[in-house]
């Protein structure tokens, strides 16, 4: 069981019969009354967003999400597909149960994919991924403030902010939750 009061980003949980993801929370304390939790949870099989208040008290069971890594393949369309590790057994995934964070994968990177009583519903990219800058114009030396950045594309296609100093070609540390800029590789 879990109490509203302990949501947090990725918590999942069941109300009503359906397996609930919470996106967004915010513990409220208005100056009257009693305080509220409030959030915004998406439905894990339907992908159905919605925002919702909750007493900080109020219990849900908790619902057990199996993370399974598994190695990004091909797409074909609007398939992504990745395959078993041990089984070799290749697993489709729609592009809309995709992430945002999934334009810094490239093929044969190691994802988790997450799962509900066997029913896929997304997938968590590596934290941090090392790509290849691809196209970025050349920085210039005396044309900087502090913490001036361009724009650069990266392998997958993806489009970042990186400091002045890295050039085509060059390989980067980016994290995917943030889809940050981190360091050359």
């Amino acid at each position: 069981m879990i109490s509203a009061g302990d949501f947090r980003n990725g918590v999942t949980f069941e109300e009503d019969g359906q397996v609930l993801q919470v996106v967004e929370f915010q513990h409220v304390k208005p100056g009257k009354g009693a305080a509220f939790v409030r959030t915004k949870t998406k439905n894990v099989l339907t992908g159905a967003v919605v925002e919702k208040s909750y007493n900080p008290t109020a219990k849900f069971p908790t619902a057990y999400i199996e993370r399974k890594d598994m190695e990004y393949s091909y797409s074909d369309g609007d398939l992504y597909y990745f395959m078993d590790q041990e089984t070799y057994e290749m697993t489709p995934i729609a592009a809309g149960d995709l992430p945002d964070s999934f334009k810094f994968v490239k093929e044969n990177m190691i994802c988790k994919i997450l799962s509900y009583k066997g029913k896929v519903f997304g997938l968590e990219p590596p934290t941090f991924v090392v790509l290849e800058v691809t196209k970025t114009e050349p920085g210039f030396a005396g044309n900087t403030a502090t913490n001036a950045t361009k724009p650069a594309t990266l392998e997958t296609g993806a489009e970042i902010k990186v400091p002045l100093f890295i050039n085509e070609g060059e390989m980067i540390n980016v994290d995917t939750r943030t889809g940050e800029y981190m360091s050359r590789a």
